[in-house]
């Protein structure tokens, strides 16, 4: 059965619901309830406190414009406690350790964040006597690479050769399990698991992600270090993921034959760009770049990284009727935009960040949803 259309700048979709996210104080998450409240969502997060100074979630002060629970995605009862209270129409699980480099320093952590972590959530959710829809985001590291040439596929085998990548291919299997033993019935709950990964946009300050570390190194005057230049990435966006969630959401609440369904979101073929493209490319259109090569290749590299990894994302396009719009140009003056007006005046940006899903919203619709 092929979804409906859903116009994600109708405030009627969200309008009025409860919706709970996890990790809202990350930088998918801080983005994710912006758009919820733009679309005049009630907002419940719950998260860990920002690991970042000037964090997106706090630069736009999003402490004041939702109901904001500290508490880790670990910890049972404390989740019980404020699913319970919340009670939520749609819940989005964004919560994670999702930084690879920490997963080598920090193995056990990662594997009970986003293992257990996903168990927890799952847990609370069979017990909420209301319907719900919930979206699990996971990553495009939940499949296994073999690092070939074409796109990987929902149905394609999951795990990884290192902890990040096993961790989210743990959860994949505990998300199935408790799928076949408590909700292999869509009502009263409808669950869906969304995949994406190589997201950039504005608001991202973590460690050993390429946008950070290349904004970091030029606001300090200094070409970025990089350690595989030849790398190539399905950069996108993020918006266009997220306005995949908020569609696949959307749609589970009316669509049964999305229970139970992974998607994958990502950019097309053409906009797989490598490592060295893209510094390039912002270089040249940002006015922070430093003077000089903007780059040091770096022969220092701590630990195996994939050269290569791709998403087929027919089935979103088939079932959802979701495309990434945004071209690998837009993308980057997206980016560039954004960072450009922290390092001059942080206080536009969350002026910026509304802009950009307005426009970005608007891209949509113009280019699905017209006559």
């Amino acid at each position: 059965m092929l979804a409906k259309q859903c116009c994600l700048n109708n405030m009627s979709s969200f309008s009025g619901l409860k919706v709970f996210v996890t990790g809202h104080t990350g930088f998918k998450g801080a983005w994710l309830a912006s758009w919820l409240l733009r679309l005049g969502a009630n907002v419940d997060g719950y998260a860990l406190p920002p690991c970042y100074e000037n964090s997106l979630f706090e630069t736009l002060d999003l402490e004041k414009k939702l109901h904001h629970t500290e508490g880790d995605i670990r910890d049972y009862e404390c989740l019980s406690q404020a699913i319970t209270k919340s009670q939520p129409d749609v819940i989005f699980h964004l919560a994670a350790q999702a930084i690879v480099s920490t997963s080598y320093l920090k193995p056990i952590e990662t594997i009970s964040t986003n293992v257990i972590g996903t168990a927890n959530l799952l847990d609370c959710i069979r017990k909420i006597k209301k319907s719900t829809q919930t979206v699990l985001i996971t990553s495009d590291k939940s499949y296994f690479n073999a690092e070939w040439p074409w796109g990987y596929r929902e149905t394609d085998r999951i795990g990884g050769k290192d902890i990040y990548s096993g961790s989210k291919g743990a959860a994949e299997i505990i998300i199935q399990s408790y799928l076949e033993s408590y909700f292999k019935n869509p009502k009263p709950h409808s669950i869906a698991v969304a995949r994406a990964g190589n997201v950039i946009g504005g608001g991202d300050w973590a460690s050993d992600r390429l946008i950070p570390d290349i904004y970091r190194s030029w606001a300090s005057n200094l070409p970025v270090e990089i350690r595989c230049p030849q790398s190539t990435r399905p950069w996108q966006h993020v918006l266009e993921p997220i306005g995949g969630y908020l569609k696949l959401a959307y749609l589970l609440r009316s669509n049964t034959c999305l229970h139970g369904e992974a998607f994958n979101f990502g950019p097309s073929f053409q906009e797989n760009k490598t490592v060295l493209n893209l510094i390039t490319d912002l270089a040249n259109l940002s006015d922070v770049s430093p003077p000089g090569d903007p780059y040091l290749i770096s022969d220092n590299i701590p630990f195996d990284e994939s050269s290569l990894l791709k998403l087929n994302c027919d089935k979103a396009q088939m079932f959802l009727k979701w495309n990434a719009v945004l071209s690998y140009s837009m993308t980057l003056k997206y980016v560039q935009e954004w960072y450009d007006c922290y390092m001059n005046d942080p206080s536009g940006c969350a002026y910026l960040v509304d802009k950009q899903i307005s426009n970005y919203t608007s891209l949509i619709n113009e280019k699905f949803l017209s006559p």
